[in-house]
């Protein structure tokens, strides 16, 4: 929680978000010769994503590209669920990823941030500026599945480094010991399936302990086959296959995007398949180009039929 401090020694708390769940605490504040007693309420920050997978609904989100955590609110604003922060293909730095956690967390909604690999430094960094979901790519099999999760998560299910002081552990509002056991249940895994190796050993990865989400990456998945028409009935047998495997499995829930170019589903046929969690296209570059077309194209046409 966020206090301002003015010259009568008034004190305003702000909730940010009414996506908060808040606990008392107390403390006594001594200012010119008087002391006030002042209960605050500890900032406990819900991840969006994480209750709808245990609801059983699907969350919806879309990708991020530009660099400019105002586009993030934005998506907030238009009710997602959740702003995927897409590290891997972006130039984003570390700074501007902490920011859009931050615009996230104003708006309420999960902040999802792909990572650029299955890299534990990075990972933590990403994780300790606020991170509310991981996705990791190009997992391949059962000792990848592990190397996530072990980044990701706190011991004793994993090895994350800890800093008492970091932004994701409130700067030390909040005791290291809750700190821990939250991030250990709140905070989403979710590693990536993108090629044929990864299929084959998709019931290994799926059965990993830690792992929340399996994000299926249809594109890469298509090139890896050399699948190039998205209506081959092989490739829609293997979608449908990788369904039906993490269905069985029963622990790893499905990811896949709305309407992929590569393999186009609509929101219910995924609900239908089990996916948990969609981002939905198109990218926000592409969102603006369409419209700048269009627009370009409308006052051309004007201008020409009054020629």
């Amino acid at each position: 929680m966020w206090f301002h401090f003015f010259p009568a020694g008034n004190i305003i708390a702000i909730l940010r978000s009414q996506q908060m769940q808040t606990k008392p605490c107390e403390f006594t504040l001594k200012r010119n010769s008087v002391r006030i007693m002042v209960t605050l309420r500890e900032e406990m920050r819900q991840n969006r994503l994480r209750d709808k997978i245990e609801q059983g609904e699907l969350a919806i989100g879309t990708y991020v590209k530009l660099a400019d955590p105002a586009l993030v609110e934005i998506i907030g604003l238009s009710g997602f669920d959740a702003a995927f922060i897409d590290m891997e293909h972006s130039s984003f730095s570390l700074e501007m990823v902490q920011e859009m956690i931050r615009a996230c967390d104003v708006v309420g909604i999960t902040s999802l941030v792909r990572v650029p690999d299955n890299s534990p430094e990075i990972i933590l960094r990403v994780l300790d500026a606020g991170a509310q979901a991981i996705q990791v790519p190009h997992i391949g099999n059962r000792k990848d599945a592990m190397a996530a999760v072990r980044a990701v998560r706190y011991a004793p299910l994993g090895e994350r480094g800890l800093g008492a002081a970091t932004r994701a552990a409130r700067y030390g509002a909040v005791s290291l010991r809750e700190h821990i056991e939250r991030s250990n249940t709140d905070v989403v895994l979710a590693v990536m399936v993108e090629d044929k190796k990864a299929v084959e050993n998709l019931e290994e990865i799926a059965g990993t302990e830690g792992i929340d989400l399996v994000a299926v990456g249809p594109v890469d998945l298509a090139q890896s086959m050399g699948v190039t028409d998205n209506r081959d009935p092989g490739f829609k047998k293997m979608i449908q296959g990788i369904a039906l495997t993490l269905k069985r499995v029963g622990k790893a829930r499905m990811t896949f995007p709305l309407n992929s170019p590569a393999f186009s589903l609509d929101a219910s046929e995924l609900q239908q398949m089990g996916v948990a969690y969609a981002n939905c296209g198109p990218p926000d570059v592409r969102r603006l180009l369409d419209s700048y077309r269009q627009q370009v194209n409308e006052i051309r046409a004007q201008l020409e039929r009054k020629t």
